[in-house]
């Protein structure tokens, strides 16, 4: 519900600074980039406040960074407790390791995987996942910075091989990312059979100072690992999983194979 007001908080600021400006919806979306419809479906609600939107309506509206400032707090609120010590060691960390065995990871998804994921909850208001979806998307903005952090990932083929077009979409996004020189993504064939890693999902930071926090997914929601047992346990797991994992190279050429699979765009 936090997140919810704070969401609702930036639309009446953007639709009273607007108009303090002295512009339109129409002119407003020729200032800064978008059509007078996207502007309106921002302000009324039926289109989530992204980054690029509040970063644009804060260079036009001269605000000195308010809407960014008001999108990162209220995506910080819209957050369940349980996933913000995850989310505080992934801003943080020096190296980041995922796994998953069923989907591709969040920091890799695209926005209409992102919003197809977030709807398996079919109780979730629309206005809840586009919130969510937002957030997601926001966390990927590690990968662009000056120094991002080291990440690597291990997905199972299977995730590549669900065919449907927001998969070959998705598949086109992965490569991109595959090419940044400090994303590394590996592959565990089909042929790998069972492994450890199909027990569940988890995630790894390491953080400046050395030492290493884990996550682990649920249906319920998620817990943190941080004391030294459970990290060990799960560094010795990601070194399972990471061992049956094709080299990054081969991994490459099996996603490009799965792409051509699904046919042109």
């Amino acid at each position: 519900m936090e997140g919810e007001q704070s969401v609702e908080l930036i639309r009446v600021q953007l639709r009273k600074q607007r108009a303090l400006a002295g512009m339109n919806q129409e002119e407003f979306g020729k200032r800064t980039n978008y059509s007078g419809s996207t502007v309106s479906a921002v302000e009324t609600g039926t289109r989530a406040v992204d980054l690029p939107y509040a970063r644009r309506a804060d260079e036009i509206l001269e605000t000195g960074g308010l809407f960014e400032s008001l999108l990162r707090t209220a995506q910080q609120d819209g957050q369940p407790a349980w996933f913000m010590p995850w989310l505080k060691a992934e801003r943080a960390a020096r190296q980041l390791r995922y796994f998953n065995p069923t989907l591709i990871p969040g920091l890799f998804q695209t926005e209409n995987y992102a919003r197809a994921v977030l709807r398996f909850d079919d109780t979730r208001p629309e206005q809840e996942i586009e919130q969510q979806v937002a957030a997601r998307l926001e966390r990927q903005e590690i990968l662009k910075r000056e120094r991002p952090p080291q990440v690597v990932a291990v997905i199972d083929e299977a995730v590549l091989r669900r065919t449907d077009a927001i998969m070959a979409e998705q598949l086109a996004h992965l490569l991109r990312m595959a090419e940044l020189p400090h994303v590394h993504i590996h592959i565990i064939p089909a042929r790998a059979g069972l492994h450890i890693g199909l027990c569940g999902p988890l995630l790894l930071a390491m953080l400046p100072d050395g030492t290493w926090i884990g996550h682990l997914d649920n249906q319920l929601g998620g817990e943190a690992s941080d004391t030294e047992e459970k990290v060990a346990k799960l560094l010795g797991v990601w070194e399972c999983v990471r061992a049956i994992a094709l080299p990054e190279d081969l991994s490459i050429a099996l996603m490009k194979e799965v792409e051509s699979q699904h046919g042109p765009q």
